[in-house]
């Protein structure tokens, strides 16, 4: 019960970190989660990031998994409300503004500089999840492999995730 508080502080204060996804977050949630609190460890978090990518619905619900982790079912609770309420009511309450400004000159600046932060923020998120799921050639290979896939066909995201856990289970036991 001690860990509820710090559940939500930490994923309250990751909620803010999401510009521009999920992703955002990580490298924050990484250090929080398994460096400063040692709820999880790198192998862990990246697991459960992973996992969380592949299920339906919003992509981030993985909070939920580390909470329950942590303390259970309240953890799990406390943790995806910290994380989605926050900026849920930031959204709802900027989104009711952003049309009244429709005039305002700092407007299209605003958008126009939160793209490459987004940007930023996401790819720093894909190098601190790279650092923990890229462990040798092989690991390396489906990397660039999936990579390489995604930027040059229109090949169904399902088919490589099938192809790397196949990968998985004949190479890396």
């Amino acid at each position: 019960m001690d860990q509820i508080p710090r559940l939500a502080g930490v994923f309250s204060y990751l909620s803010f970190l999401t510009i521009g996804g999920g992703m955002a977050a990580f490298p924050e949630m990484k250090n929080l989660v398994v460096n400063v609190h040692q709820w999880l460890t790198d192998e862990q978090l990246v697991h459960v990031y992973s996992v969380g990518q592949m299920s339906p619905g919003p992509n981030m619900m993985m909070v939920a998994e580390v909470g329950y982790l942590v303390a259970g079912f309240l953890g799990a609770l406390v943790a995806a409300l910290a994380f989605f309420l926050p900026t849920g009511f930031l959204t709802f309450a900027v989104g009711r503004i952003w049309n009244r400004l429709a005039g305002w000159p700092w407007r299209d600046s605003i958008q126009k500089g939160l793209g490459p932060v987004a940007i930023g923020m996401a790819v720093a998120g894909l190098i601190t999840f790279g650092k923990g799921a890229i462990h040798n050639w092989l690991t390396l290979a489906v990397a660039l492999a999936v990579f390489a896939a995604s930027l040059r066909t229109r090949i169904n995201p399902a088919l490589l995730i099938a192809s790397g856990a196949i990968v998985g289970v004949a190479g890396l036991r």
